[in-house]
């Protein structure tokens, strides 16, 4: 009868570490990958947020360029990458030129 209540007591034992165990892990995860992101997310929509003419940006499609103008009614961009050629694009898929920007 006892051995029957200590391994009982092992299994509870057991059940708590594992749950610790997950908690850890997945505070590992969020500090280590989901955090950041979430960081990198920001800045994105800031710098979108923050865009005005003569900034060097680049779309998602990776086409590099100059921003002419904005329009935030349509939530657009008019991007200059080629002389006399202007394409419009989605504000949300403008980015930060890093090329362009000088390195620390």
């Amino acid at each position: 009868m006892t051995s029957i209540v200590l391994a009982a007591q092992a299994a509870q034992g057991g059940g708590m570490s594992m749950i610790i165990m997950m908690v850890a892990i997945f505070a590992i995860m969020w500090f280590f990958m989901i955090r950041p992101q979430q960081k990198k997310q920001k800045e994105i929509q800031k710098f979108q947020n923050e865009l005005s003419e003569g900034t060097e940006v680049v779309t998602g499609g990776g086409i590099h360029g100059t921003v002419k103008s904005v329009d935030l009614a349509k939530n657009t961009v008019d991007v200059k990458i080629a002389r006399d050629v202007v394409v419009t694009v989605e504000k949300t898929s403008v980015f930060k030129d890093m090329a362009s920007t000088p390195q620390k």
